[in-house]
Protein backbone atom coordinates (compact mmCIF):
# COMPACT_ATOMS: atom_id res chain seq x y z
CA UNK A 1 0.00 0.00 0.00
CA UNK A 2 1.07 3.56 -1.04
CA UNK A 3 2.18 5.97 1.96
CA UNK A 4 3.11 9.42 2.71
CA UNK A 5 6.29 10.70 4.18
CA UNK A 6 6.69 13.84 6.64
CA UNK A 7 9.57 15.61 7.64
CA UNK A 8 9.89 19.54 8.82
CA UNK A 9 8.52 19.22 12.36
CA UNK A 10 10.91 20.42 15.65
CA UNK A 11 10.63 22.90 18.29
CA UNK A 12 10.76 26.44 17.42
CA UNK A 13 10.22 29.79 19.75
CA UNK A 14 7.39 32.15 19.30
CA UNK A 15 7.26 33.92 16.37
CA UNK A 16 9.14 31.56 14.40
CA UNK A 17 9.26 29.79 11.17
CA UNK A 18 8.39 26.18 9.96
CA UNK A 19 8.66 24.61 6.69
CA UNK A 20 6.75 20.95 6.35
CA UNK A 21 6.94 18.61 3.69
CA UNK A 22 4.94 15.36 2.83
CA UNK A 23 5.76 13.17 0.03
CA UNK A 24 3.87 10.41 -1.45
CA UNK A 25 5.61 6.82 -2.52
CA UNK A 26 5.94 6.16 -5.66
CA UNK A 27 3.19 3.61 -5.83
CA UNK A 28 0.43 6.32 -4.73
CA UNK A 29 -1.16 8.35 -8.12
CA UNK A 30 -3.97 10.14 -9.28
CA UNK A 31 -3.83 12.29 -6.55
CA UNK A 32 -6.55 14.86 -5.73
CA UNK A 33 -6.48 16.85 -2.16
CA UNK A 34 -3.63 16.91 -0.58
CA UNK A 35 -3.97 18.64 3.46
CA UNK A 36 -2.80 19.12 6.67
CA UNK A 37 -4.18 18.28 9.89
CA UNK A 38 -2.87 18.70 13.12
CA UNK A 39 -3.83 17.02 16.87
CA UNK A 40 -3.04 18.65 20.19
CA UNK A 41 -2.81 16.19 23.01
CA UNK A 42 -6.99 15.71 24.11
CA UNK A 43 -8.08 17.13 21.42
CA UNK A 44 -9.48 15.94 18.12
CA UNK A 45 -7.63 16.14 14.84
CA UNK A 46 -8.39 19.10 13.05
CA UNK A 47 -7.87 20.15 9.21
CA UNK A 48 -5.23 23.14 8.90
CA UNK A 49 -5.27 23.28 5.25
CA UNK A 50 -5.89 21.71 2.19
CA UNK A 51 -5.22 21.84 -1.50
CA UNK A 52 -6.42 20.63 -4.59
CA UNK A 53 -4.57 19.15 -7.75
CA UNK A 54 -5.85 22.69 -9.50
CA UNK A 55 -4.38 24.99 -6.67
CA UNK A 56 -7.78 25.21 -4.97
CA UNK A 57 -6.70 26.11 -1.08
CA UNK A 58 -8.74 26.07 2.17
CA UNK A 59 -7.38 26.95 5.36
CA UNK A 60 -8.46 27.24 9.10
CA UNK A 61 -9.44 30.26 10.26
CA UNK A 62 -7.19 29.76 13.29
CA UNK A 63 -3.71 29.46 10.59
CA UNK A 64 -5.04 32.52 7.96
CA UNK A 65 -2.36 34.98 7.05
CA UNK A 66 0.60 32.75 8.70
CA UNK A 67 0.20 29.74 6.84
CA UNK A 68 0.67 28.53 3.44
CA UNK A 69 -0.13 25.29 1.60
CA UNK A 70 1.38 24.45 -1.61
CA UNK A 71 1.77 21.15 -3.82
CA UNK A 72 4.06 19.53 -5.92
CA UNK A 73 1.89 17.98 -8.68
CA UNK A 74 4.51 15.90 -10.90
CA UNK A 75 6.40 14.79 -7.21
CA UNK A 76 3.08 14.38 -5.40
CA UNK A 77 4.36 16.33 -2.42
CA UNK A 78 2.79 18.77 -0.18
CA UNK A 79 4.48 21.55 1.69
CA UNK A 80 3.00 23.85 5.00
CA UNK A 81 5.14 26.89 5.20
CA UNK A 82 4.16 27.90 8.62
CA UNK A 83 5.07 31.53 10.16
CA UNK A 84 4.71 33.53 13.40
CA UNK A 85 4.39 30.67 15.41
CA UNK A 86 2.56 30.34 18.62
CA UNK A 87 2.36 27.86 21.40
CA UNK A 88 -1.33 27.06 20.93
CA UNK A 89 -0.01 25.56 17.47
CA UNK A 90 2.05 22.89 19.47
CA UNK A 91 0.58 19.37 17.98
CA UNK A 92 1.63 16.61 16.02
CA UNK A 93 0.52 17.72 12.15
CA UNK A 94 -0.29 14.88 10.01
CA UNK A 95 -0.36 15.01 6.42
CA UNK A 96 -3.41 13.56 4.18
CA UNK A 97 -4.01 12.49 0.60
CA UNK A 98 -7.03 10.82 -1.61
CA UNK A 99 -6.20 9.34 -4.78
CA UNK A 100 -5.14 5.79 -6.41
CA UNK A 101 -2.50 3.22 -5.95
CA UNK A 102 -1.11 -0.21 -7.23
CA UNK A 103 0.46 -2.95 -5.95
CA UNK A 104 3.73 -4.62 -6.94
CA UNK A 105 1.96 -6.84 -8.09
CA UNK A 106 -0.38 -4.89 -10.61
CA UNK A 107 -3.18 -4.47 -8.85
CA UNK A 108 -4.49 -1.03 -8.61
CA UNK A 109 -7.06 0.87 -6.07
CA UNK A 110 -8.76 3.78 -6.30
CA UNK A 111 -10.19 6.45 -4.35
CA UNK A 112 -8.10 5.43 -1.21
CA UNK A 113 -7.37 7.78 1.54
CA UNK A 114 -3.66 7.83 3.15
CA UNK A 115 -2.25 9.36 5.93
CA UNK A 116 1.11 10.43 7.43
CA UNK A 117 2.61 8.89 10.60
CA UNK A 118 2.94 12.37 12.04
CA UNK A 119 5.51 15.19 13.04
CA UNK A 120 5.40 17.15 15.92
CA UNK A 121 5.53 20.77 16.33
CA UNK A 122 6.59 22.58 19.69
CA UNK A 123 6.06 26.18 19.95
CA UNK A 124 8.03 27.06 23.01
CA UNK A 125 10.34 29.69 24.45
Amino acid sequence: QGHLVESGGGLVQPGGSLNLSCAASETIFSVASMAWYRQAPGTQRKLVASITSGGHTIYADFVKGRFTISRDNARNTVFLQMNNLQPEDTAVFYCFADGAYRTSSGRYYYNQSFWGQGTQVIVAS
